[in-house]
């Protein structure tokens, strides 16, 4: 072999080796992520399943006036330390909707209190021996048990862990979106429409556009001052309302929606076009009958995935105000508000250790809702786009 013929040889064999260090480094940088992945996931998993059960305990319930007057009296003597004061507070509210219970005895189960509910999973309580023995008798006679949760998807928030749950969060959440998406797609669509199609190519269409790509890596909690200086200070929207953090999300969403639309809208050939205007079509007929239509599919995948980042956020929201204790679900956009990501929030800082389960299992439901979403835009961009 000659001199050069070994250098060659050499050469090759140090490029080989580096493409496997390379490929090695790769395949462990992806191996330690998924690793990471599934310790958050086995994390919040293991101390959040046990929020979707619950204690329960079946007694009588006396609905008479003294009961109504003082809910405590409703129940009897040997579970009156077991059941949980949320829910006898709620007697009145049950008379009210439904009168015919007045001067009935009825047996039901009812939420436990929430040192019932820690004894039962377990956990760290502070039930007393007696109180203790009188649990276990009454999971001897099958009057005391776990199961669903049904209070954490069907209450609001609560001071008292066993009757928190995510409604008026989640209600809020979908007022807050509905209000982003009704503000940022269609504006975002018809900016990007603009830019793309009818702009001309000068320095004020090139500024626009690189100020437009610069938002969309701006820090979130400069969209909350933002709607803060402009929404609630300037044009007096209701503050901690859904109008004021969706008009504030929709800011952050526009620039996620202007690109992603342009790319929608880029993937569309010059053949189409010119085709179009061949047959004397205008060009917003050319947009409106050929291109538009033709971008749908991905323009509808930026969006959702918009509304995925938008779902997920709580730092602008906290700046408009969207953190207040709301115990019932908001009826418009104008009432107080909170959404699923400051809820969770605002239960990590609760003291009481019932409130991490909900925490986890509220970052869990909110996990489920984004992967959806993000699903949901992979899927429609895989089945209707297509390939030139």
């Amino acid at each position: 072999m000659t001199g050069s013929g070994f250098e060659t040889s050499k050469r090759t064999q140090r490029r080989y080796r580096a493409e496997k260090r390379f490929k090695a480094l790769c395949i462990a940088a992806l191996t330690l992520a998924v690793v990471f992945l599934a310790i958050f996931f086995g994390d919040m998993i293991r101390k959040g399943y046990s929020a979707f059960a619950q204690a329960k305990i079946q007694t009588e319930v006396t609905y008479n006036e003294r009961s109504v007057e003082i809910p405590l009296a409703a129940v009897g003597e040997d579970v009156r330390k077991l059941v949980s004061r949320g829910w006898l507070r709620l007697i009145p509210k049950q008379v009210e909707a439904n009168p015919e219970l007045m001067g009935r005895t009825i047996t039901r189960w009812i939420v436990a209190d929430v040192q019932v509910d820690q004894y039962l999973k377990g956990k760290h309580h502070q039930l007393d021996a007696e109180q203790q023995a009188v649990v276990d008798r009454l999971v001897e006679e099958g009057r005391a048990e776990l199961g669903f949760n049904w209070t954490f998807f069907t209450h609001g928030d609560s001071k008292m862990p066993e009757m928190a749950g995510i409604k008026s969060a989640v209600v809020g959440s979908l007022y807050t979106l509905m209000v982003t998406m009704l503000v940022a797609f269609p504006i975002g669509v018809m900016t990007a429409v603009y830019l793309e199609e009818f702009a001309s190519d000068n320095h004020l269409t090139r500024l626009i556009e690189v100020n437009i790509n610069n938002l969309a890596a701006v820090p979130s909690i400069l969209y909350g001052l933002l709607g803060l200086a402009v929404f609630i200070n300037f044009f007096g929207v209701p503050r901690s309302s859904a109008l004021a953090g969706g008009l504030t999300l929709a800011l952050m969403t526009l620039p996620l929606i202007i690109i992603s639309t342009r790319a929608a809208l880029r993937a569309v050939p010059d053949s189409i076009r010119e085709g179009a205007f061949g047959v004397g079509a205008s060009r917003l007929q050319v947009v409106a009958h050929h291109v538009l239509p033709l971008s749908l599919p991905g323009i509808l995948t930026g969006s959702i995935i918009g509304l995925a980042q938008a779902m997920g956020e709580t730092a602008p929201l906290l700046i408009v105000g969207m953190m207040a204790f709301i115990p019932d679900y908001p009826t418009g956009v104008t009432d107080a508000a909170t959404v699923l990501p400051a809820q969770i929030f605002t239960w990590a800082n609760e003291p009481a250790r019932a409130f991490a389960a909900l925490t986890a299992a509220g970052i869990l439901v909110l996990l489920a809702v984004l992967l959806t979403l993000n699903a949901t835009g992979v899927i429609l961009r895989k089945r209707y786009e297509r390939r030139w």
